[in-house]
């Protein structure tokens, strides 16, 4: 359970159809158009129980006594003793994507450089100490790293990434490029500035030189926009020079859902992610997304909105003071796809060397045609995409396709 001191003044509202699912808005974020929101998507933290691995390795031998003591007390009263180690993780999620088994080939994303936009990223812990890490604050201008959410979000995305310590990451070997854009808004939630987040993405390609921009955060896409607004700029130039960009769908799903993936993942060419939990069903939060784009065209193969689902319910991963938290969302979907693209990257590394948005099209024409459909007849489904993400079978395609 949450820290009552930790969430003190914190505001949460309740989505209407999950009271579990808590999620914050600021209606005062700075854009072009009414509605859009910089805000991370997917936020539902809770607490994990486990102890660090500098104190697990002082304490290892305590610890054995101390639990021989507490069975010899306690079997004798109740019979019962139920003592879960080691502490739980979400090991399933890495291997339903394929993670482990591409990481069994010797990949780890050594090479690729992934761009985070985020709440920053707190690399203290103990999971992240091994990190190559490039750092950007665009909140307060930080020299030194820093996570300036409520919840640590950023530095929980990180860990899904690339952690190396009691939980391992997708591609522990990537570098990874932190702008913080994103901070805590007063209400509990962590929103941002249209134009800081938009300048953030520039820095990403343009003087980190991602190969892979990952975005957990989203806002409304306003259908009646005559323009579009800076983070949607900032992302189409990313994409026009060369870069993958994969953007979280949202968390509108449900009943009132407006059938639309956020934005910037509503760009064509941006790979959208939806949420799946453990049974690999489609999460009731995950945005829908509509046929057709802001202009009124049908969307077609290979850029149906959303592209594709990965996991993103009762996540673990880092957080801040060497912790370890839990969250749903798509933003934790989002980065396992970021993760695996980063991982074929590094096995075919033509893929990122001169790519274009041509390259772009036929690598999620490869990522549409490897995924695995929830339901054999359909080919697409505006909940979730083309299918669950299939990392080994995403590189096979891509191989035996020629493609780029």
């Amino acid at each position: 359970m949450w820290d009552e001191n930790e969430l003190k003044g914190v505001e949460f509202i309740p989505e209407p159809t999950d009271s579990r699912i808590l999620s914050a808005t600021d209606p005062n974020t700075i854009g072009h158009q009414d509605g859009w929101r910089s805000e991370v998507i997917g936020w539902d933290p809770e607490p994990i129980p486990v102890v660090s691995r500098q104190r697990r390795n002082s304490q290892r031998i305590a610890n054995l006594g101390i639990l021989v003591l507490v069975s010899i007390i306690f079997w004798a009263a109740s019979q019962y003793l139920i003592i879960e180690l080691p502490p739980p993780t979400s090991e399933w999620a890495f291997e339903e994507v394929g993670a482990r088994d591409l990481q069994d080939s010797g990949l780890t994303g050594d090479g690729v450089r992934v761009c985070m936009v985020d709440t920053g990223i707190d690399n203290t812990h103990p999971d992240l100490k091994n990190l190559d890490l490039v750092f950007k604050d665009f909140v307060t201008g930080s020299s030194d790293p820093v996570d300036h959410g409520k919840l640590a979000h950023g530095t929980m995305m990180a860990g899904i990434l690339a952690a190396e310590g009691y939980l391992q990451g997708v591609a522990p070997g990537v570098t990874l490029g932190m702008a913080a854009a994103l901070g805590e808004d007063g209400t509990g939630g962590n929103s941002g500035n249209e134009e800081s987040v938009a300048n953030a993405i520039e820095w990403c390609w343009r003087t980190f030189e991602a190969d892979i921009i990952s975005l957990s955060l989203g806002g409304e896409s306003d259908p009646d926009a005559e323009r579009d607004g800076p983070t949607t700029n900032a992302v189409r130039l990313a994409l026009a020079n060369g870069v993958y960009v994969v953007a979280a769908a949202g968390n509108d799903g449900g009943d009132t859902d407006d059938g639309r993936v956020a934005t910037p993942s509503n760009v064509a060419e941006v790979i959208s992610v939806a949420a799946l939990d453990k049974e690999g069903d489609v999460w009731s939060g995950s945005s829908r997304g509509s046929s057709t784009d802001n202009d009124g065209q049908d969307r077609t193969e290979p850029h149906q909105k959303p592209e594709i689902s990965a996991p993103g319910v009762g996540i673990i991963s880092t957080a801040k003071s060497g912790e370890y938290y839990s969250s749903t969302g798509t933003s934790d979907a989002t980065v396992f796809v970021s993760g695996i693209l980063a991982l074929i990257l590094e096995a075919e590394p033509a893929l990122k060397s001169s790519p274009s948005l041509d390259c772009i099209t036929q690598v999620k024409a490869a990522l549409m045609e490897s995924a695995d459909p929830l339901e054999s007849d359909i080919e697409h489904d505006s909940h979730w995409g083309y299918g669950s993400i299939n990392g080994e079978d995403w590189l096979e395609q891509i191989r035996t396709s020629g493609i780029c």
